[in-house]
């Protein structure tokens, strides 16, 4: 008989002593959000310095040329950096998703375009993004309190890098109105998704302000404020009493109009959740607040049954219901994260019926320019020799066909060697799109 793993226990030590500079930081000073917000990690010089007596040269040099090629500027909380191993930060999942190492880059892929799922193209007004009918992606702000490398908005979030330049949201309140007036004419538009950015970069003032605002047009029926806040600073919603305030007072309201508000989090590893994310999420859960998780699939992260079944299995004993895992989006300098769609299709099947189906996520793909979200199953056409996949959204975008590659490392050698020639690629492609 297999052993049962514990899912229902969440570490509680002091984990950042061990970091060398905060080893004589207490509880108390560590678990408040101001603390972390002013120790935040915000540039590659300052994080090296920091991990410098936890690893070697060779990795210190590794991650020095990783800074130089990465699409997203430095930003890690303590409290993040603390949850990493160091003491294999190689392989740490956690540490692959901030911080990027030279070595492990790849090339990435021939068909990869900067603003992926053509969010731009299917935006109205500027930050606002209609694809489907009765729903926005409403674009308040392009900063967060840290910055995940495999971001699929880096075409506007966080500063410029010597990789990319950046599209401006910056948050604005001349912006806001015209995409309120937007959501005011377009009556068929019910739900709205609050990101950016990240919402926990909002001023409790904000909240209530966009949240408010959003009351008062009688046909938004759901609004969610989309964070990563609770993964990679849960203390926020202990110690800023103002700003988880604000969340419960508009979902309190929400509820008295018949509307629904919650929060979207973002975990993608079982080792990002401790005591101090279940203390949070019990003061949302008694207060009221919805949770959802949705978690991108990544390469040596959390693309085995294991690790995704522990995900949603401690997901769920804390009250975040698992909503979304997307497959990886092309996105600049993240090849070596991304896998291939059979993979996920292998793990899916592995965590279905694992725990009750509505805290069983949806694994999708998001497809290239602008199919929307898919599920993972319903592809038109998959060749696991040539990596591509054909998709279509008859109720997002009528007679249009969106193709999704995996990549290239995935493939056989030949494979690899037929993307690299335009002719070869061109062929590949038309053939894809016929048969789809």
């Amino acid at each position: 008989m297999k052993l049962l793993q514990d899912y229902t226990s969440f570490r509680e030590d002091e984990f950042w002593r061990a970091i060398p500079i905060w080893k004589d930081i207490d509880y108390e000073t560590f678990i408040d959000h101001k603390w972390q917000e002013k120790n935040a990690i915000t540039n590659h010089k300052k994080l090296l310095k920091t991990i410098q007596d936890l690893v070697s040269d060779e990795f210190l040099e590794d991650a020095k040329g990783g800074f130089k090629k990465a699409p997203m500027t430095t930003r890690i909380t303590p409290y993040l950096l603390s949850l990493m191993d160091w003491q294999d930060p190689d392989s740490c999942p956690i540490r692959r998703q901030f911080l990027t190492l030279a070595s492990h880059l790849q090339p990435d892929h021939p068909m990869l375009r900067f603003d992926s799922l053509g969010e731009q193209a299917d935006s109205p007004v500027k930050g606002l993004t209609h694809r489907y009918e009765d729903k926005v992606l409403f674009l308040a702000l392009d900063t967060c309190p840290v910055y995940c490398r495999y971001c699929t908005r880096a075409y506007a979030v966080g500063g410029d890098t010597d990789a990319t330049e950046k599209v401006s949201i910056k948050a604005s309140r001349d912006r806001w109105n015209v995409m309120f007036n937007y959501l005011r004419e377009n009556k068929q538009i019910q739900d709205v998704v609050i990101s950016g950015g990240d919402s926990y970069r909002l001023k409790a003032s904000q909240v209530k302000e966009i949240g408010e605002e959003l009351l008062k047009i009688d046909h938004i029926r759901r609004f969610r404020f989309a964070t990563k806040g609770l993964a990679i600073m849960p203390m926020k919603i202990l110690t800023d009493t103002d700003w988880t305030d604000a969340i419960c007072e508009i979902t309190s309201k929400a509820r008295k109009q018949y509307k629904e508000v919650c929060i979207h989090t973002h975990f993608n590893h079982s080792n990002e959740i401790t005591g101090i994310t279940q203390d949070a999420m019990n003061i949302l859960f008694s207060r009221g607040v919805k949770v959802r998780n949705q978690s991108v699939f990544q390469n040596h992260v959390n693309d085995s049954s294991d690790s995704m079944i522990s995900l949603v299995k401690n997901l769920s004993y804390i009250n975040i219901q698992p909503y979304y895992v997307y497959i990886h989006d092309l996105t600049a300098g993240t090849e070596d994260m991304r896998t291939s769609l059979q993979t996920a299709l292998d793990v899916e099947k592995s965590v279905r019926g694992v725990t009750a189906g509505f805290n069983t996520p949806t694994f999708v793909v998001d497809a290239p320019g602008g199919g929307g979200k898919r599920c993972a199953h319903s592809y038109e056409w998959y060749d696991t020799d040539t990596g591509i996949s054909a998709w279509k959204a008859p109720s997002v975008k009528p007679g249009e066909q969106f193709l999704y590659f995996d990549p290239l490392h995935t493939l056989k050698e030949e494979a690899q060697c037929a993307w690299l020639e335009e002719a070869k690629r061109k062929s590949m492609i038309e053939n894809a799109l016929a048969k789809g």
